[in-house]
Formats: C-alpha cells, sequence, structure tokens
C-alpha cells in the first residue's frame, strides 16, 4: 500500500509518501517562520492554502507511483489550517477514487514514535507547541493520564522568548542560552500527573526582569519544565506497568529533555525511543504512517462526513489498527505482573520512591533522581518526604485508613511506616466485564465499585479537613481482602474485614479551595480511565459515592476541570 499524507494543523504545510512495503517515508515541508511574535491564524492558513499544492505535488512527483488512499490530519489544531488541509486531501481522494483516512495528530505523534521504535504498548509523552500530555494504551484506546492544564509547553516557551525579544520559535534559543546557565529556584507544579507552566513562565519573566541573567532563566526553566515531564512520564510508567516511552512532538528535539528520559529510563529498567526530528516536528510522514495502518484496517471516512475538527482529542478515537486491542490477555498479564511484584517481592519500584517490605512494616526510600538538578531534586525530596509524613498522620486523625508513621529520616529522604493491605485498587478494577466467568467478573466488578465508593468517602473527608493527596491514583488506593466477595452494604464499605487505605500522600497540601478538591477527584478518575478494565461505571460509582458526603460545588468544579482540557 502507499500513501499520501497531508499535515495542516498550524504551521506546517507538508505532504507525505509512505510505502507500507519497503517502510519508506517521503517528506516534504514548507514551513510558515512568522516575522515576529507567535503563530498568526491568518497568516498560518495563508502560507498553508499557498504551499500545500506545491508540497503535495513534489511528494506525488518523487514518489513516481500510484497511490492507494489518502490521510490527512483532521485535527486537532488550527482551524482556517486544518480546512485547506482536509479541502486538499478530499479533492485528491475524489479526484484519484481512493479512500480518506483522518488522522488524529496527537496519536500521529504517538504511533511514529511506536512504529519506529517497534515497541508493544509504551507510554507516549506528547510534546509539542500547543499541547504537553502522556497517553497510555489500554481496551482499544488510548487514555489521557496526564496533560497541561493550562498552556501548552512549546507555547509557554515561546512566551517567555517573546518577552525577552526574542523571535519565534523559542525553544532552540532557551536551550543555546541554557548552556551558559546556572541553576535558580523556579515553580514546580505537578498535581497527580497534571502540570501547569503558566506560573513558572510568570516567574521567568519576573526573574529576568529583576535582573536574573537571562542565561540562568533559560537553564533552570529547561531543568524545571522538563523534569516535571519526566516525573510525570515516569508515574505514567509505575501506574501502566509500561517498560517502554515514546517521545513525540517538536520540543522532543530538545537534547536535555531526551536526556533526562533517557536517565529516568535507565534507571527504572525501561526503554526509551524519541524518533529523529522529521517526526518529531509537525509532519505528513506521521499522518502517512498512521493512515496506512488506519486503512489497512478499513478505518477510513467518506468525504462527506470528513469535517475537520479542531478539538479532536486522542482518546476520543477508537483505535482499530492494532492486533493488541487491551483485551483480556493483556490484562491478565498485568495482573500477574502485580502478583510477582508485590506478592513475592520483598521490594518493588514505584514512581518515586523504592518500597521494602519486612514483615508488618514498609521502608519507603526517596532516591536521588539523575535526570533532575541535584539542588531542585534535594528540595523536592525532602518537602515530599516530610509533606508525607504528615498527611498521613493527619489523615488517619481524621478517621481514613492510613499506614500508622513509625519513623521519618529526612537526611535519607526514607519514611518507616505500617504494611497495609493485600493489594493496590489498580489490581481490582483491572478485572475484565467479559471475564468468562461470569460470577468472577461480577464479584470484580462489585468490589471495584464499592472500593471506588470508599475512596470517594476518604478524599470527601480530607477535603472537608482542609487538605488533598495530591496523588490519589488507583496505585496509591491498598485494599484489603481483595478476593472476598462481600454481600455488605454501603455501611460496610470499609469494615475491619476489607479496609481501603489511602497511601503516599507526598504531593498532598492544605487548602481550602474548591479548585484543588475537585483536582483531586480528576486526578484519581484519570487514573481509572488508564487502569481500568471498564472506567466508566467505575467513575459514576465514585462520584455518586462523592455527591452523598461531599460538596455538591467540587463536582460541579470538577466538570469545569474537565471541559479545560486542551481542545475542548
Amino acid at each position: 500500500m502507499r500513501v499520501l499524507g497531508i499535515e495542516g494543523t498550524a504551521w506546517a504545510a507538508s505532504a507525505a509518501c509512505y510505502d507500507t512495503a519497503t517502510d519508506e517515508v517521503s517528506i516534504e515541508t514548507d514551513a510558515y517562520l512568522p516575522e515576529s511574535g507567535g503563530i498568526h491564524p491568518r497568516e498560518a492558513a495563508e502560507h498553508m492554502r499557498e504551499a500545500i499544492p506545491d508540497v503535495v505535488e513534489t511528494a506525488l512527483d518523487e514518489q513516481g507511483k500510484p497511490i492507494d488512499a489518502v490521510a490527512f490530519s483532521r485535527g486537532p489544531g488550527l482551524g482556517p489550517c486544518l480546512r485547506i488541509a482536509g479541502t486538499a486531501a478530499r479533492a485528491l481522494a475524489g479526484s484519484l477514487d481512493v479512500p480518506l483516512v483522518g488522522v488524529n495528530h496527537m496519536l500521529a505523534h504517538a504511533e511514529i514514535g511506536r512504529h519506529r521504535s517497534g515497541f508493544d504498548s509504551p507510554v507516549c509523552l506528547n510534546a509539542s507547541g500547543a499541547n504537553a500530555h502522556v497517553l497510555g494504551y489500554t481496551n482499544g484506546r488510548y487514555r489521557i493520564l496526564g496533560e497541561t492544564t493550562d498552556t501548552g509547553v512549546g507555547n509557554a516557551l515561546d512566551k517567555f522568548t517573546r518577552h525577552v525579544g526574542w523571535s519565534h520559535p523559542g525553544g532552540p534559543k532557551i536551550e543555546r542560552a541554557a548552556a551558559e546557565g546556572e541553576y535558580v529556584d523556579l515553580p514546580y507544579v505537578v498535581t497527580g500527573m497534571d502540570f501547569s507552566f503558566s506560573g513558572i513562565m510568570s516567574a521567568a519573566k519576573a526573574a529576568v526582569d529583576e535582573g536574573t541573567p537571562v542565561e540562568d532563566v533559560c537553564f533552570s526553566l529547561q531543568e524545571t519544565v522538563f523534569g516535571m515531564l519526566t516525573e510525570v512520564a515516569e508515574r505514567a510508567l509505575s501506574l501502566t506497568r509500561s517498560s517502554e516511552l515514546v517521545l513525540g512532538g517538536g520540543v522532543g528535539q530538545n537534547a536535555r529533555l531526551r536526556e533526562m528520559l533517557t536517565a529516568m529510563c535507565e534507571a527504572r529498567g525501561a526503554e526509551f525511543f524519541a524518533p529523529e526530528a522529521r517526526f518529531l516536528q509537525d509532519n505528513a510522514g506521521m499522518i502517512a504512517v498512521l493512515g496506512a495502518k488506519m486503512a489497512a484496517a478499513g478505518d477510513t471516512i467518506a468525504i462527506a462526513d470528513s469535517r475537520v475538527d479542531s478539538g479532536f482529542r486522542p482518546d476520543e478515537v477508537p483505535v482499530t489498527w492494532r492486533e493488541d486491542r487491551g483485551g483480556r490477555g493483556a490484562i491478565e498479564e498485568r495482573r500477574n505482573d502485580a502478583a510477582r511484584e508485590i506478592g513475592s517481592a520483598d521490594a518493588y519500584q514505584g514512581a518515586e520512591a523504592t518500597v521494602e517490605i519486612a514483615g508488618d512494616r514498609v521502608v519507603k526510600r526517596r532516591h536521588p533522581k539523575a535526570y533532575r538538578h541535584p539542588e531542585l531534586d534535594e528540595r523536592l525530596r525532602r518537602d515530599r518526604i516530610v509533606q508525607e509524613a504528615r498527611l498521613t498522620s493527619a489523615a488517619r486523625r481524621e478517621g481514613v485508613p492510613t499506614p500508622v508513621v513509625h519513623d521519618v529520616d529526612t537526611h535519607e529522604a526514607a519514611l518507616t511506616l505500617e504494611h497495609v493491605g493485600e493489594c493496590d485498587l489498580r489490581e481490582i478494577v483491572e478485572a475484565s466485564e467479559d471475564d468468562s466467568d461470569a460470577t468472577a467478573a461480577t464479584a470484580a466488578t462489585a468490589r471495584g465499585e464499592r472500593a471506588v465508593r470508599t475512596v470517594a468517602d476518604h478524599l470527601a473527608t480530607l477535603h472537608a479537613a482542609g487538605f488533598v493527596h495530591g496523588d490519589p491514583t488507583t496505585r496509591n488506593v491498598r485494599v484489603s481482602d481483595p478476593l472476598a466477595s462481600g454481600d455488605g452494604d454501603e455501611g460496610d464499605r470499609n469494615t475491619d474485614e476489607g479496609l481501603t487505605y489511602l497511601i503516599d500522600f507526598g504531593l498532598g497540601y492544605h487548602t481550602d479551595s474548591v479548585e484543588d478538591y475537585a483536582m483531586d477527584c480528576h486526578v484519581f478518575e484519570r487514573s481509572l480511565d488508564g487502569t481500568a478494565a471498564a472506567p466508566d461505571p467505575l467513575r459514576a460509582a465514585f462520584e455518586e459515592g462523592y455527591g452523598e458526603v461531599g460538596s455538591p460545588d467540587v463536582l460541579d468544579r470538577l466538570r469545569e476541570i474537565e471541559g479545560r482540557g486542551r481542545y475542548q
């Protein structure tokens, strides 16, 4: 199969031909570069209108062979640019009488990394101009495990460089200036597996205005922003148990970001892959490659139904083109891995720490992260170990089951805690509804719903007491007696025979903000999406449980937070 791909989401007018027989990709790109400031949608559309015919003609001439399908970037992106690229793709598909394929641009970033690396089911960190998110694959769909809560990482960096008078694009200029800089403190904002860049950029601008050398600020921007991205990628690897990470997006061309991700993966025994630069920046090659996979699976679109979607989120796309659809076999394999990891091992590695189990006690050590700047790393490890000890005990005083804190060693960033629970909540919610044993499936579903309702109770209790957990994922909930079927009513959800514990309060903090409480709930629901075999009924059970005991304002704000997701 030979597929023509057309990319036109923002600045890159690009066309590519992909031959599945040889796995060769030829890419032609004419980039729009504004004379000043950032991307101007009208100017970008004018450039797209002029450049698309030329890059398509060049790509077709170079291939010199018949085309079997036309793929185009259907979204997300700038509406005027998308419409021009979409019109060209429709015209070509119609004139050539070949199928048309509408490709999600962000999934193309993920899939080109998987394709070029040969990985099976990697986590993908997308770091582009307009976005920053972490994707994991389960149950036939990519799930957004974490994302920016405000602006894309590339756009954030561009805002800083515009402030200091540098031209677009800003990322390469920051990278060059950082080579001469030294570290200064900037805000580090990670909430569960989401991150925010607006406060960092405001602090960076203020630092320059107050006389801090711009080279130092650039150095610290890279250390802080890329440290956040790397930490969230590691959290995603831990949550999903994946041992593979791929990088996507134009910011992925930054050498320091790739260095951090490489160091992180080496430390945890994972594999890391970054495609060559031509596949990291916006390009039609990745559109053509994913388009070919979709076309082979029969996932094409009628011209009449091919309207572009500037808000096309990657988690909206049913994945039709992968042999492994994330079904029962994949879930069983992960559960067996977990049994070996937790049930028989004396130690295992989480996202932030190693955990050693000795009888009824657990020693948790936050070891230095080689990828982080030493000053930043020391501050985070110290602050988080202290906060974890304090809030673990505070939650326990409020009646929420947590481990007893036996010892705190701030020098070594280590905690000695009571060993609680039989398994992570993750093990329970991974049970599949389509289990061949219907009775077992029903029991697993009931256990999962009871457990998430209990988590809702616990979080509402914390919020009423004026603090948040900060990272309430299915990995940070421990459940005892997981095999008991239990027919108890609502009042039996937290009996001595089946306690549900919250652990790992290292990202928690005191607050009276409804926004923060809602974000706590958002983090938990995001983790259900990334780990549960059937997340929808579990999310419904969680929100119903929270609504019974928590403030309705929190659930209202939760809806608002979900609506702020990129391209919503």
